[in-house]
């Protein structure tokens, strides 16, 4: 039997939804809302009046011109679907600060889910790790509500399945569309599918990083045990256990959008500006 244990987050439910809501709020993404789903900026052609049109719709031009009333109609602008991938492994949930990068990752998944929504981008979620959950693109604020308190549950024994749920996911997909991943990229195989990846999607790797993977205290040898598949290992007490450097240029080379967060240190700021200054999400209206 599984036994999913409360994530180490202090923040009660509703605190927990205020802190997702601010965050989505920081990241500024809801200036452009469209007034009504179906309104679109690229006028298609003017069609006769009917019952129940909007007056503002009225195209008076060419009503002036045939003596009959006219209303225009415009392209309804189609946004690019937003799939969040939040890795669930154990590796995610051992931590040595208050929040964990899994607790961190989930609140900046609800973030962007909301900021997505805004845009009126439809947002599609899958953990990786060992739950089965995987929630189709929606717009509905609720679902996202629902999947976020579901997934607030986790195990500390999750293998991660994230190289293979993007190899899985990535030639599922009809159009292109917004893949983030939220990870600590342990899963070697995730690189690899990352950048395949990126050959036909827009792919945005947002990886967390508890400090306590930066740089081991003491020195000499230890010998470890890996969280997510128990695998032994020896290691010195100042090895980094990924080459940041080497991440970010073999993902650059791709043209997948890197942003390194540590659960140390304040990355909202950081957050914001990574995703304004790309236009991530806005890159979406087609």
């Amino acid at each position: 039997m599984e036994h999913f244990l409360e994530t180490c987050d202090p923040l009660d439910a509703r605190q927990f939804h205020l802190a997702v809501k601010r965050l989505a709020d920081s990241l500024g993404y809801g200036t452009d809302k469209s007034p009504f789903l179906g309104s679109g900026i690229e006028y298609v052609q003017s069609r006769p009046y009917q019952p129940g049109d909007p007056v503002k719709s009225i195209d008076w031009r060419v009503t002036a011109r045939t003596g009959k009333h006219f209303v225009k109609e415009y392209e309804a602008p189609k946004r690019m679907p937003v799939y969040i991938l939040i890795d669930s492994s154990a590796s995610m949930v051992v931590t040595s600060q208050t929040l964990s990068k899994y607790a961190w990752a989930l609140q900046v998944a609800g973030g962007l889910a909301f900021a997505a929504l805004d845009r009126v981008s439809p947002v599609g979620v899958l953990a990786v790790g060992d739950r089965d959950f995987k929630m189709q693109p929606s717009l509905s604020r609720d679902q996202i509500l629902q999947w976020l308190l579901r997934l607030r549950h986790y195990r500390y024994d999750g293998t991660t399945t994230l190289g293979a749920k993007i190899g899985e996911l990535s030639p599922s997909l009809s159009n292109r569309s917004l893949l983030i991943i939220l990870s600590d990229l342990h899963d070697p195989r995730a690189l690899p599918a990352l950048k395949l990846a990126g050959q036909r999607h827009d792919c945005v790797a947002l990886q967390f990083q508890d400090p306590a993977e930066v740089d081991l205290r003491g020195s000499g040898f230890f010998h470890g045990q890996e969280a997510e598949t128990g695998r032994a290992f020896i290691s010195h007490g100042r090895k980094q256990w990924l080459d940041q450097e080497q991440v970010s240029s073999e993902l650059k080379r791709s043209g997948i959008d890197h942003l390194l967060l540590r659960t140390d240190q304040k990355f909202v700021a950081k957050l914001r500006l990574f995703f304004r200054s790309r236009d991530l999400l806005g890159r979406g209206a087609r």
